[in-house]
């Protein structure tokens, strides 16, 4: 290909013929997968796409869509950033352990590991700790592995046995091995201290003085910590600073910290899973101070989810995970794009 010149579109058969493997093995490992969710006894389902509220996280951008009522009236509603809503009300609704292959959609991303449109393989268990979804992710993982044949991940010079036990690394020791900082002492009751992060910090990465204790602590996780997780083997990152809780309860013997983890394959971050939060007024506090700061930094906000927040009143203790399963299969068949394992990508230069 010359310089300058389009790559040719996915569906000229040349180059569907080179992806054409990496897609059979998708296929493969949805197969595995969906059975050996059903051996478990999880109930395979199929919640909505469309919603009045996409999500309530700060970063996370929702594409919307407009529609007429049969009425005439006009409605917005949004294309999901995460099946969570819907399937936390199915808990409340008297499920205790289902599952979804659930297509998402985030505005904004597109990259090598980011699709706007991708597949997110959750999962819940009702009455569980979140210990059991963290061995759930260790062997649907594994499961993708042994489905494709492959024995070593490997991503960007990076490899990871998916076999071997995984490395078990609290987020405050992630921070005191690769950044040197002590990163409880910046959350003192759980609560962040900004200015004690920051200078812990300032000889770590560029600090600007509009970043938050949020933001600097992702700049520390994305440049000093990530990069070092998922190196020979699985590394299961748990115990995420409270500000950092999302829709996670906090630990009960330590504010500090939420009953929140995340698994990674050669610095890959492939699952996020909580223990859920089930405290509705906690939830909506965390909501609104979330959609305040989406609001200043990006002039936006989304509805709450009102029905939601109701369910949360009903629901059980429970645990659950988000996998990003496109990402799974890319590490399972190597490929090196995500979008080498989606039968329709979307277009590379826009529509």
């Amino acid at each position: 290909m010359t310089e300058g010149q389009k790559q040719s579109p996915w569906w000229t058969p040349e180059r569907h013929l080179d992806r054409k493997p990496f897609l059979q093995a998708r296929s493969a490992i949805s197969r595995a997968l969906r059975d050996w969710f059903e051996d478990e006894g999880f109930a395979e389902v199929e919640t909505g796409i469309l919603q009045k509220s996409p999500g309530n996280e700060t970063h996370l951008h929702a594409p919307s869509a407009d529609l007429t009522s049969a009425s005439g009236d006009k409605l917005k509603y949004f294309l999901r950033t995460s099946p969570e809503f819907a399937c936390k009300k199915l808990l409340a609704a008297g499920e205790t352990k289902i599952v979804e292959f659930a297509r998402v959609f985030r505005d904004r991303e597109r990259g090598p590991l980011h699709l706007p449109e991708f597949t997110m393989l959750e999962w819940y268990r009702a009455n569980e700790s979140y210990e059991a979804v963290m061995a759930d992710s260790v062997v649907v993982i594994a499961q993708a592995a042994q489905t494709t044949g492959i024995g070593t991940f490997a991503f960007r010079g990076k490899v990871a046995d998916p076999f071997a036990e995984p490395d078990l690394l609290t987020v405050a020791d992630a921070f005191t091995r690769f950044a040197a900082i002590d990163l409880l002492a910046t959350i003192p009751h759980g609560q962040a201290d900004r200015e004690a992060l920051a200078a812990a910090a300032t000889d770590r990465v560029r600090i600007t003085d509009d970043d938050t204790w949020s933001d600097i602590f992702s700049k520390v996780l994305v440049e000093h910590v990530e990069p070092h997780l998922g190196q020979g083997r699985l590394t299961i990152l748990y115990e995420y600073p409270a500000p950092e809780s999302a829709l996670a309860r906090a630990k009960p013997s330590d504010p500090r910290v939420a009953e929140r983890f995340e698994v990674y394959a050669c610095g890959v971050e492939l699952a996020n899973g909580f223990g859920e939060l089930i405290d509705a007024g906690e939830q909506r506090s965390r909501f609104i101070a979330a959609m305040d700061e989406k609001e200043r930094r990006y002039g936006e906000r989304y509805p709450l989810d009102e029905d939601f927040l109701a369910a949360m009143t009903q629901m059980p203790e429970a645990c659950g995970v988000a996998l990003g399963f496109d990402r799974l299969v890319m590490l399972a068949s190597g490929a090196t794009r995500i979008d080498q394992v989606v039968w329709t990508p979307p277009p590379e230069d826009g529509p």
